[in-house]
This record gives C-alpha cells, structure tokens and sequence, in this order.
C-alpha cells in the first residue's frame, strides 16, 4: 500500500508541476502590454451599465400613479377627417389621412385642404395626429402602407392658408419607423413625435427643437404602450392615445398620460382614461386640449374595419366610416 501511495503521490507531483508550468508558459505567452490593458479596460468600461438615473417607487409615490383629472361627457362632433385633432384660439384643426379641415368655434367648415402633399418632394401619402401653435399646423407625415412607413418629417402648415410652410427630415439614426402624431411641447421649447409601431419604435418618444428642427434625442415610454395614435402636451405632460382595445370584441381604447423631463431618458406611463363612452367602439386616433373651457378633445373613427392601420371594408350596417370628435369636460 505504502508503494501505491508513493506511485500516485508521485504522478501527483508531476500533474503540479505540469499545471504549474503550463501557467507559467501561459502567463508569458498572453502577457499583455500597458496600452493594451488600457485599452481593454476602455472597452469594458463602455459595455457597463450606466449609473441609476430613473428613480422612483410604484408603492412610494401611488397618488402619481392616478389620473390627473376626471371626464365626463359633453358633445360629439362628425368631421371630415379621420387622424387628428387640434385646437387654438378657439378654432379647430382635423387631420385626415390626406387632408387638413379648419373648423370655427362653432364646428362650422372654414376651410379644407385637399392636396396638402402638393409641395413635397419626397413621396409621402398620411398624415397623422396634428398639433397648432402660434398659428401653425404641426403635422406627422409619411408615406403609409400596410403597416410600413418612409419619409418621415415634420410639416408645418400655415393655420389661415392651411399651405405647406416648411419641412423637418426626421432623424434615421432614431429609429423611429413611423410616426402616428406630433405635439408642440412649449415649455420646453420642443416637438414631440410619436410611433404606432408595435416593434421597438412605438416603445420610445422623440424630440425635437421647435426652432429649428435638430434631433434631440429619445426617451423610453415605460411601461411601452400598444398602438400609439396620437399625442399632446397639456401642463406638464404628455397625453397619448392607444388604440389597444380590441374593437370586434367590444375592448375599448385608452389614454394615457407621462410627465415631461427631459433630463430623464424614460418617463413612466399612467393610464388617464379608459374610453368606454363612445358611441361605438372602433378606432381611436389624435387628441388635443380647448384651454379656454378646459376641455379634452378624441379623434375617433367608427364603421371601418382596420388591418394594418389601414381601413378594408365596412362592419355590417356601415357604408362608410364616421369621424367623430369627443369633446370631455376635464375637473
């Protein structure tokens, strides 16, 4: 036994000795230079996560988690126009697909723009939710089908002559593959714009110089949000349409509503309103704030059967789509 202890102390030795050599030739071999450690620690250093800056606890701060108002009904208006809805000075703005209608105070016609694509030079063929400040029409426009999008800018309109003043290319590094609706973003000097696309564009919000169009960068929706249509800015916030509700099985749409800081790289998302009052469940699209009766404003379509964010057909009983603006007394 002793000879046998003796033979696989042995072979031991030799197995450490081994082990210790093959380290020794390996630590020669891979040694690394002073430039190179440095470099390799550059390298880690730029795959680490960045420090905490989103900070904030659901069970800490519940009341911010509640809606900031409550709604109750106070009319509905048919309008020509299927996209989006703003409000200035007393007046109404309705985007459709490929139109801009003025409206009074009164929801009389004023004006309508029938070829508001005249002036491009890029193809683009939709417009989405529109926003008006200062006497200008803030547009979303691309060209849209079956689900897929390109040339994507910002429009500006004149509000009188409803005629293309100015266009803004929007940022291809961003991105962003489509975009649902713009808002004009005051207090901090900024459009905002929006993606109805289910991938990895519809989880975040873009920014925009208002002055001079500059990209400035884009900001994480959390939780992501289904189906983005519309957006606005409204003391402090964001306000957004999804048309997240299943409409052939009675779901209804939803608002919901982020505060603004620009200095956080993701705002945290809370459900505003459930639309469970309209007149029939459909296709919710834009949004806007009438500031002067305090009022929330909902695009919303019904009759159409939609795929892709296109219209293909009628429901039963329906020959055509109805556009509708529902008009919410905010307290």
């Amino acid at each position: 036994m002793r000879k046998k202890r003796n033979i696989i102390c042995g072979l031991g030795i030799i197995a450490t000795a081994s082990v210790l050599i093959t380290a020794c030739g390996g630590a020669a071999t891979e040694q690394k230079t002073e430039s190179e450690t440095t470099t390799a620690a550059q390298e880690v250093e730029k795959t680490m996560p960045a420090p905490v800056t989103q900070k904030g606890q659901v069970e800490k701060t519940a009341q911010e988690m509640l809606p900031a108002h409550s709604y109750e009904l106070n009319g509905v208006h048919e309008v020509d126009g299927r996209q989006g809805i703003a409000w200035e000075g007393g007046e109404y703005y309705v985007s459709g697909s490929t139109t801009i209608t003025h409206y009074d105070k009164d929801w009389k016609l004023v004006a309508e723009a029938e070829e508001p694509f005249k002036e491009f030079k890029a193809e683009v063929n939709h417009i989405g939710d529109i926003d008006v400040y200062n006497g200008e029409i803030y547009a979303g426009v691309e060209h849209f089908m079956d689900g897929k999008a390109k040339n994507i800018q910002i429009a500006v309109y004149d509000a009188d002559t409803l005629k293309l003043v100015r266009t803004w290319p929007f940022a291809e590094d961003s991105g962003q593959t489509e975009v649902s609706g713009v808002a004009v973003d005051p207090d901090h000097n900024c459009v905002w714009m929006c993606s109805w696309d289910g991938d990895e564009s519809g989880r975040y919000l873009y920014r925009y110089d208002l002055k001079t169009g500059e990209y400035l960068g884009k900001h994480h929706i959390q939780a992501p949000l289904q189906w983005l249509q519309g957006i606005a800015y409204y003391d402090g916030s964001l306000y957004m349409t999804a048309d997240d509700g299943t409409a052939d099985l009675g779901e209804p749409d939803h608002v919901y509503r982020c505060k603004v800081d620009p200095e956080k790289s993701a705002f945290t998302v809370v459900l505003e309103r459930t639309l469970d009052d309209v007149t029939l469940q459909g296709e919710i699209e834009g949004l806007s704030f009438d500031k002067d009766n305090n009022r929330m404003l909902i695009s919303y379509n019904r009759g159409a059967r939609i795929v892709l964010g296109m219209p293909k057909g009628f429901y039963e009983g329906f020959d055509k789509e109805i556009h509708e603006i529902f008009e919410y007394d905010m307290k």
